[in-house]
């Protein structure tokens, strides 16, 4: 209601994204279904492989850089954060004797791969447009180009990491995470509910830094010249 009486904008897009939701959902509870009845390893791999593929193209999406900059870079960025760290978690810290058992494998890949999607590389190279005198002054003082891009990586980092530091800070006062609560209706004690919430906190904080990290420097080395001049990495506005 408010959405339209104050002339937003917001409302059909409000509604097309509650269908699509609700769709969405209703397909993937359906495959989940059969995906945990066959329990296979290389279909759970594939999964994780699709939604590694389906989260690039949402980042992708999201900025406004040349596909041929961050393509390769993020979904390489994305396959070894989630890979690393997610086999670590359910290898390491669970324990299981099935590590591709698709009870833990397809939620914890899955929770690692929605909080990538808050990773800024855009700040890097918008940082990078804005402060170009910057840049060049630091290299022509003798900084090497690692050095006189870690001011840019370090906004990148801070703008991505801000909002989960200030989050986790809160975290059982404000709110209770959603990990927990569904391990609490799920019927777990709280104990066991509070330690698997600090666990997936650990996790995805982690492999969200890694992420930002490798798809920067992949990145970082299709966007620059001999010289280490910053070539044109935004796509063409569209006439």
């Amino acid at each position: 209601f408010y959405l339209w009486k104050f002339k937003t904008g917001l409302l059909k897009p409000a509604l097309i994204g509650t269908v699509r939701m609700i769709i969405q959902l209703f397909f993937i509870g359906m495959y989940l279904k059969y995906l945990f009845l066959w329990n296979n390893p290389w279909i759970n791999f594939l999964w994780v492989i699709i939604m590694i593929f389906v989260a690039g193209q949402t980042a992708l999406v999201r900025t406004q850089l040349k596909h041929r900059i961050l393509l390769i870079p993020i979904t390489v960025g994305f396959l070894c954060s989630v890979v690393l760290v997610g086999l670590y978690f359910i290898g390491i810290v669970l324990q299981l004797d099935n590590i591709f058992s698709a009870q833990y494998f397809i939620p914890i890949f899955g929770i690692l791969m929605g909080n990538m999607l808050s990773s800024n590389v855009n700040t890097y190279y918008s940082g990078l447009k804005r402060e170009q005198q910057l840049y060049r002054y630091l290299l022509g003082n003798g900084a090497t180009r690692q050095e006189a891009q870690a001011p840019f990586i370090r906004q990148a980092i801070i703008k991505s990491f801000s909002p989960l530091i200030a989050n986790i800070s809160v975290m059982g006062l404000v709110a209770l995470p959603g990990t927990m609560i569904g391990q609490i209706l799920g019927g777990s004690s709280p104990n066991v509910a509070i330690k698997y919430q600090m666990m997936i906190m650990v996790i995805t904080f982690t492999a969200s830094m890694l992420s930002l990290m490798i798809t920067i420097s992949l990145a970082s080395r299709r966007s620059f010249d001999a010289y280490g001049k910053l070539l044109e990495v935004t796509k063409e506005p569209r006439k």
